[in-house]
C-alpha cells in the first residue's frame, strides 16, 4: 500500500453531513475510505473519457465511417461502460 499524506479540507456543513452519513453507514470504515473512494472513482472516469476521446480522434483521422449514428452511440455507451 502507498505511503499516505495526510489532507485537511473544509465542506459546508451539510457535505461535512453527507460524507459522515456515508462512512457510518458500513460501506465505508471512515470518512477518509469515502473520499479516497471518490478520488479513485473519478480518476477511472477521467482514464475512460481520455480512452473514448483517443479512439474518437483515431476514427476522425481515419476519414473511414463505416457506422451509422446510432451503432457510434451504443458503441461510445459501451465503451464508456468498461473498465479500461
Amino acid at each position: 500500500m502507498a505511503e499516505m499524506a495526510s489532507m485537511n479540507i473544509s465542506l459546508p456543513a451539510p457535505m461535512k453531513g453527507w460524507v459522515e452519513e456515508k462512512a457510518n453507514s458500513g460501506q465505508y470504515s471512515n470518512t477518509s475510505d469515502y473520499v479516497r473512494d471518490l478520488i479513485r472513482k473519478d480518476q477511472e472516469r477521467d482514464a475512460r473519457i481520455a480512452r473514448i476521446q483517443m479512439l474518437a480522434d483515431e476514427a476522425r483521422a481515419s476519414g473511414v465511417l463505416t457506422n451509422s449514428t446510432q451503432d457510434n452511440r451504443e458503441g461510445a455507451r459501451r465503451l464508456a461502460s468498461l473498465d479500461l
